[in-house]
């Protein structure tokens, strides 16, 4: 009975992550009335909390099917869907392994914490640059455009995507070092 209620709770992670990326996918940067992707915050705290591998080609699916049905049922352009597309694997891959080494720093403790945010913001410049520069050699659209032209247009992306891998990674961390906090909080005893 023990085993059972452990394991369930261990996949708390791997719902809640899920879950987050399914409420944010379709929207890149958010509006007024949709929260900004989580993706790259998703991959990145499923490499750090959640042990099993098998969900990084979970969430790879889940990204996916989220795509498609957005695209085939909600509406969303489908432009940026070109062979460039499979290199969100590597985009995503960079994402989880900064998570996995992430692990062997305390998110208990706030220097862990922001050794683990920096870990995050330095593997978001990666991912950023594995997709978008597999999008310009890969869809078809800039063959009139130099690297440097479409560097200099894209870059202006890149902090809409620090900040919300980064906003979403502290808030899930510092909902976790709370949740630690209360948990180690002995229960207070009365004197009567």
């Amino acid at each position: 009975m023990f085993r059972k209620r452990a394991t369930t709770i261990s996949t708390w992670p791997a719902w809640g992550l899920m879950a987050l990326m399914a409420a944010t996918r379709f929207h890149h940067f958010g509006d007024l009335q949709t929260l900004p992707d989580a993706s790259l915050a998703v991959f990145f705290l499923a490499g750090l909390f959640v042990t099993n591998p098998w969900l990084f080609a979970f969430l790879l699916v889940e990204a996916g099917l989220i795509d498609y049905l957005a695209i085939n049922l909600g509406g969303v352009s489908g432009w940026c869907v070109t062979p460039a597309y499979l290199f969100l694997l590597p985009t995503y891959g960079v994402m989880w392994l900064g998570g996995r080494f992430s692990r062997r720093f305390k998110t208990g403790e706030l220097r862990g914490i922001s050794v683990v945010l920096t870990v995050s913001a330095g593997m978001t410049l990666l991912a950023f640059l594995i997709s978008n520069n597999s999008f310009y050699f890969l869809s078809g659209y800039f063959d009139h455009l130099s690297l440097t032209d479409y560097f200099n247009q894209v870059i202006a992306y890149l902090p809409r995507y620090l900040t919300s891998t980064i906003t979403y990674t502290s808030l899930i961390l510092a909902g976790n070092w709370l949740w630690r906090q209360t948990m180690m909080t002995p229960p207070a005893t009365s004197h009567k």
